[in-house]
């Protein structure tokens, strides 16, 4: 009987380790609001800024150096801040109001100055003909902490094509 104990035992423990480990790894993936860091608010946050239309009002929650790519929809991408700046205002051209608003699967996870998030974003604007139009958005967003601020090094949006 002894040696069954002790398998039982065994086999209990190794339940219960995994089960803890499961919950800690959970615990991280479901984090909302990494403690200091950028959360699901700022990442809103944001996305109120380019509701505005206006490159000014996002520029500062961006690294401005040429290494950092940003992905978009179209074109593929852009080569640093500046390029980015320029591209996206043919798309701001083209619309007279943009309202885009970060949906509720979105997350945040941070290890030391970096954090990435990822969400759907639903998207809807009037083109300057008065078409409203909607979409449903991809993003995904690396911050990295420079002084005090949390700047994004690397962002893609996306649009499903179904």
């Amino acid at each position: 009987m002894k040696p069954l104990s002790l398998a039982a035992f065994a086999v209990l423990a190794l339940s219960l380790s995994s089960f803890a480990a499961d919950k800690k790894a959970d615990h991280k993936m479901a984090a909302h609001k990494p403690e200091g860091g950028p959360d699901v608010a700022y990442m809103q946050k944001i996305m109120d800024a380019w509701d505005t239309l206006k490159t000014e009002n996002v520029a500062g929650y961006y690294q401005q150096g040429p290494d950092h790519m940003f992905f978009d929809d179209s074109p593929l991408k852009y080569n640093g801040w500046q390029e980015y700046q320029t591209g996206v205002l043919t798309f701001l051209k083209g619309i007279t109001a943009l309202r885009l608003t970060v949906n509720d699967d979105a997350r945040i996870h941070r290890e030391g100055d970096i954090a990435w998030g990822y969400a759907t974003i639903k998207e809807e604007d009037t083109t300057t003909g008065g078409k409203h139009e909607m979409a449903t958005l991809r993003w995904t967003v690396i911050f990295e902490k420079v002084g005090d601020k949390w700047l994004i090094a690397h962002e893609h949006f996306s649009v499903p094509t179904t």
